[in-house]
């Protein structure tokens, strides 16, 4: 049994700590919270020990494994002190806000040989591992262009914000959703060399973006686009979508659904025909022990306890991958120092024109 401790209990800790309770070959020895009301709760009604100290926690459990499900500021603190106990770390996304904490916790864990992984969940929905399966396959050909879209309901009023729309916590929509797309786009595409033409905009926000785009730029020459809103009251939940375009075809992946289409048959993907193919994930999808907001949430926390059961150090969704993420997120926030942004009195005047020209 892997003896795990968990540090964090907000929505993804809670949703964390049921599935680690459930699972086979954990052993949940203790949480940490700075919550009082919440963990004396856990502690009376589910027989869980906790802490209000994460330094204390590690100094009296003995573990073999912490994950982090913290705001985002603390992550690089607490993954440190982790690692240096010599624990295996599973870490909530997005990995670190600066990508120099996040390179020094990709070598640290290195030289302590731990097994690390980050919560990109979207890698274990089945229509993405498709994607990536069919892109990686070389059917559609030369790649030229790939658009990643990331919309939900998190930030609608201008009070309605929480620490991830503040600025030194979360990261607002850039870190919180645009974090999923872009390491969709590395999962399925590879990660882009550059960045240009951002836009950063707070719909309600004052201190963070509510939206980010930007167009990507591949070495070889392909291009790729990032769409995300956080601020769009049409989508019910956060939907992200990512599509492909090649010399011989596209796919277009989402939650549900991988839409192929081949102009010719390929030999390396004598599964599938010219014209559409489309695959659900409800067909793609390994069935879990647990499901929770659904199996990819399960997936990921089993692929880390088969890791650390293997030793698999450099696995999907390592801290090496997810300082790739990073990276982009630095190259975004570098390009937007040298944009103009357009001013609001100017996009007023621009809806004006409008409203004379088109009435």
């Amino acid at each position: 049994m892997i003896r795990l401790a968990i540090v964090g209990l907000g929505k993804m800790g809670l949703s964390h700590l049921a599935i680690l309770r459930a699972h086979p070959q954990i052993n949940l020895v203790a949480a940490c919270d700075a919550t009082a009301y919440l963990t004396d709760v856990l502690t009376k009604h589910a027989g869980l020990k906790c802490h209000n100290e994460f330094d204390r926690m590690l100094a009296e459990e003995q573990l073999d494994a912490v994950l982090v499900a913290t705001p985002s500021k603390l992550h690089a603190g607490m993954v440190k002190t982790a690692l240096e106990r010599g624990l295996h770390v599973f870490c909530e996304k997005p990995f670190v806000l600066d990508v120099s904490d996040g390179e020094e916790l990709v070598a640290l864990a290195a030289s302590k040989q731990r097994v690390t992984q980050v919560g990109y969940h979207y890698r274990f929905v089945g229509a993405f591992q498709e994607a990536a399966r069919v892109v990686r396959s070389g059917a559609l050909g030369t790649v030229h262009h790939v658009r990643a879209e990331a919309y939900g309901p998190v930030v609608l009023r201008p009070k309605g914000g929480t620490w991830r729309s503040a600025k030194g916590e979360g990261g607002g929509a850039l870190y919180d959703y645009a974090c999923h797309a872009i390491d969709l786009v590395n999962f399925v595409a590879g990660a882009p060399g550059s960045v240009s033409g951002v836009v950063r905009h707070g719909v309600f926000s004052r201190d963070v973006d509510d939206e980010v785009y930007c167009t990507l730029h591949y070495p070889g020459g392909a291009s790729g686009q990032l769409c995300v809103n956080w601020s769009d009251e049409s989508f019910r939940k956060m939907s992200t979508k990512i599509s492909v375009w090649g010399t011989n075809g596209r796919i277009t992946a989402d939650r549900q659904e991988c839409q192929i289409f081949l102009r010719e048959p390929a030999a390396d993907l004598p599964d599938t025909p010219a014209g559409w193919t489309v695959r659900y994930t409800t067909e793609l999808t390994e069935e879990v022990w647990f499901y929770l907001r659904g199996e990819e949430y399960s997936a990921q926390i089993d692929y880390f306890v088969q890791s650390i059961l293997r030793n698999r150090t450099d696995g999907e969704n390592s801290f090496r991958s997810a300082i790739q993420t990073d990276r982009v997120v630095a190259m975004i926030l570098s390009e937007a120092q040298t944009s103009t942004p357009v001013a609001p009195a100017a996009a007023s005047a621009g809806r004006s024109l409008w409203s004379r020209l088109f009435g």
